[in-house]
């Protein structure tokens, strides 16, 4: 007898163990993280207001891409828009929350002429309003294996109507079992034997949660087993409104993509627009319905089953008591979504790359593929199209010009970067690592270090400027003459000879003239006299490396940088010496605890406001009548500061222009270094211009700031000497407070005196005085401050 009863004890012991090891798996996975929910990383907000020079159909491209939903009835719910030709459009916003805070819901009309924002106002009582934002674009996901779309929300979060009609369609007794319905099994059973087919499931929400959370699909006794004991170990562990909530946010619902839809808030926001509270009574029943077979009752794929499924669930919910007869027969002429699912492709897949390694500084691999993390980044999805269609252009037009450009195979084709950022703030808006993703993932705006050429020599003319305003000896002023013709620099018992491009030498010019035709000689000449640690130490301060060789040959661009740093440096300059650095990140936040928002970023006046704004004025002239002038004959107008940048081995191209409001950095080369048989101007520079017609338009850029400390002179630019009417040509010139030139032009004398006498009031390169187009200057907004180093 005895011996008879071991197995069984043995037995028991081990089903013991089993359940302990079942109970314990299923507590630790319910109550830590029971979700792996990725993070999502979002574009920046839209921001609409009058005045805004913005076409509608940029606007209605946003509304696309969102998943907005063109009605030509009257809107009826968050999510719709209708659109007149003639300039009005009628659009219902959707609440979201950002880093700023919660935006609601609003409907709201936005009229449109001539290019532009005209008027904002409520559609319900037309009420004017300030501005309206279009919400951030979902642009990549970061997971690890499956890709599951989820947002967890709570019971609170879920209107009621909701819950009773998950109930009515899936488990009616939810809260009268124990977790195990062997009445609903019963009425199955006998349902699929009247039917000779499977029309009915027996299992419960509770059975279905633990099956979706632990188990597979199969079919076999020993899972039916492990379902029954973890499911009444689930009853035990947890209340029915914790299982109810857990359930709520688990349920699939489709399929976005390569993206699974998971739970009510998904599921409402990708059928219907909306968030759950804010469906109808119809809604509520389709999306309860979708929980039995998602790829069968999904209303795109056949609309009258998905009707049918929907009448099912209104039924129940009218015998159920939970709806009177006037709702049910209301919900039932409800129309199906008129939205049809979009396929989520990853948008700035370089500018992705670029975030994601930024991200894992600060956060682990877990925290990033299942802590569900929004970050809210700096990219503008508009100028990050436009860039892509720029790069694309320029190289296709690049390589049918000049045929050899496109004989190489795919890994040795020619490449192309750019990055685009906003002066002010660092905030990269747009970023263009290559010509394809899928042929190479190497992000050349962040990871190609090559040399920059003749973009380095503004490097040159700040060192200069900034000696001029420390010595005020009028060395160094934008109308000095130095002479452009080849000489030697002795160095370290070393020699090193600087050539300009072509062999071509012009003799005395001046330092805008040097700049402006991106004389090699010339500006050699200036860096050799103002020092070579002076010119290295202002390219650190501008945060181009901090390991330059104190090389000659760095003044003309040797040093290797990538295309973001170029743009770092640039910035530092259109920023008027503050240096904010370069951000792609805003702010990042948790669905529940939002972690510590990454250390706050300080502007840094690197180099005097005056000094950068001497150099601005160089650079302006450059795109005027310099080496960027094709830019001009392009269609770019306004206060534009740029420079080209062709390395002495032809192997870089570059071109960098910014306007006050937006700055960008375009190369074009070989990963291979092969040699190019264009200039800059004619391979970069085209690609910019592209880029910035399409991000601008025909409107006039906000003006650049001037510092005070300036006085603006008409002068001769052959001699330097104020203008008389009698020069037969006038250029305004920009100088340090008392350092512009008092005597009249000598080759031209006019008895009646110079044309004009230097003025405190800055005016621009374009004739208009600075109280008419100038802003005043005033440091970056909301970036506290550091003064400049000595």
């Amino acid at each position: 007898m005895l011996g008879a009863l071991v197995p069984v004890c043995v037995a028991a012991v081990f089903a013991a163990i089993a359940v302990h090891n079942l109970d314990q798996t299923l507590t630790e996975r319910l109550t830590v993280r029971p979700w792996k929910i990725p993070a999502r990383i979002y574009s920046v907000a839209l921001p609409l207001y009058p005045g805004l020079q913005i076409a509608p159909e940029t606007v209605l491209a946003r509304l696309a891409s969102l998943g907005y939903v063109p009605v030509k009835r009257e809107l009826r719910a968050p999510g719709e828009f209708r659109y007149d030709p003639r300039g009005r459009l009628e659009v219902h916003l959707r609440a979201f929350d950002d880093p700023a805070g919660r935006r609601s819901a609003v409907p709201a009309v936005v009229s449109f002429a001539f290019g532009r924002v005209t008027a904002l106002e409520t559609l319900d009582d037309h009420r004017p309003l300030e501005s309206i934002e279009l919400e951030p674009e979902a642009i990549a996901g970061i997971y690890d294996g499956k890709w599951e779309d989820r947002r967890v929300v709570t019971l609170r979060d879920v209107p009621a109507m909701l819950v009773y009609a998950v109930l009515a369609a899936e488990d009616r007794r939810f809260f009268e079992h124990p977790g195990i319905d062997v009445r609903g099994v019963a009425r199955a059973l006998l349902a699929n034997l009247r039917s000779r087919r499977i029309v009915q499931g027996g299992s419960t929400l509770s059975q279905q949660l633990v099956k979706n959370f632990f188990l597979t699909e199969a079919r076999t006794l020993k899972r039916k087993v492990i379902e029954a004991v973890m499911t009444l170990l689930l009853e035990r562990r947890f209340e029915k409104l914790e299982i109810l909530e857990l359930y709520l946010n688990e349920i699939y619902l489709g399929q976005r993509g390569a993206a699974g839809v998971f739970g009510v808030w998904e599921g409402s926001r990708f059928y219907f627009g909306k968030e759950p509270k804010d469906l109808t009574l119809g809604e509520v029943a389709m999306l309860a319905g979708l929980i039995k077979a998602p790829g069968r009752y999904a209303p795109t794929r056949n609309a009258e089953l998905a009707r049918r499924r929907r009448d099912e669930v209104l039924r129940a919910l009218l015998r159920s008591g939970h709806v009177d007869a006037e709702d049910y027969r209301q919900a039932l002429r409800e129309p199906l979504p008129e939205r049809l699912p979009t396929i989520e492709t990853e948008e700035a897949p370089y500018f992705v790359d670029y975030v994601r390694g930024e991200l894992q500084k600060g956060f682990s691999d877990d925290d990033l593929t299942a802590a569900g993390l929004r970050v809210f980044t700096t990219l503008d999805p508009r100028l990050q199209r436009d860039a892509e269609r720029a790069v694309a252009g320029g190289l296709t037009r690049l390589e049918e010009r000049f045929p050899r450009l496109g004989r190489g195979a795919p890994g040795h084709r020619l490449q192309a970067a750019l990055v685009a950022l906003e002066p002010r703030s660092g905030e990269v808006k747009a970023m263009v690592g290559g010509r394809s993703y899928q042929e190479s993932q190497f992000n050349r705006a962040i990871q190609a270090r090559r040399q920059p050429g003749s973009v380095f020599k503004p490097v040159v003319y700040l060192a200069a400027f900034r000696e001029e305003e420390r010595s005020g000896d009028g060395r160094y002023r934008p109308t000095r003459r130095i002479e452009d013709s080849p000489f030697r620099w002795d160095y370290d018992g070393r020699q090193w000879m600087p050539v300009n491009y072509r062999g071509e030498y012009h003799g005395e010019v001046s330092l805008r003239e040097a700049l402006e035709l991106s004389l090699n000689t010339a500006t050699a000449r200036l860096a050799q006299e103002v020092g070579l640690e002076r010119v290295r130490d202002m390219a650190v301060r501008l945060g181009l490396a901090d390991d330059l060789p104190l090389l000659p040959s760095i003044v003309l661009g040797s040093a290797e940088v990538t295309p973001l740093e170029v743009a770092e440096a640039y910035a530092t300059i259109a920023n008027l010496g503050f240096r904010t650095g370069t951000t792609a990140i805003r702010t990042v936040a948790g669905e529940e605890a939002p972690p510590p928002p990454p250390a706050g970023r300080q502007a840094e006046q690197v180099v005097s406001p005056r000094v950068a704004y001497l150099v601005t004025t160089l650079l302006e002239g450059v795109v005027d009548r310099g080496t960027g002038r094709n830019a001009r004959r392009d269609g770019i107008r306004g206060p534009i500061a740029g420079k080209t940048g062709t390395t002495n081995d032809a192997r870089d191209a570059w071109f960098v222009g910014f306007t006050p409001d937006l700055l960008a950095v375009v190369w074009v080369g070989f990963d291979q270094r092969d040699p190019l048989p264009v200039s800059a101007s004619e391979a970069a520079l085209p690609i910019w211009t592209d880029f910035m017609r399409a991000a601008t338009g025909d409107s006039t850029p906000t003006p650049f700031l001037v510092p005070p400390g300036l006085e603006i002179a008409q002068i001769d630019p052959a001699t330097g000497a104020l203008a008389t009417s009698r020069c037969p040509e006038r250029i305004e010139e920009t100088f340090l407070q008392g350092e512009a030139p008092q005597d009249a032009c000598p080759l031209h004398p006019d008895p009646a005196g110079i044309l004009a006498q230097p003025v405190d009031a800055p005016v621009t390169s374009f004739g208009i005085p600075a109280v008419e187009m100038r802003k005043p200057f005033s440091p970056p907004e909301a970036l506290p401050l550091r003064q400049a180093r000595p």
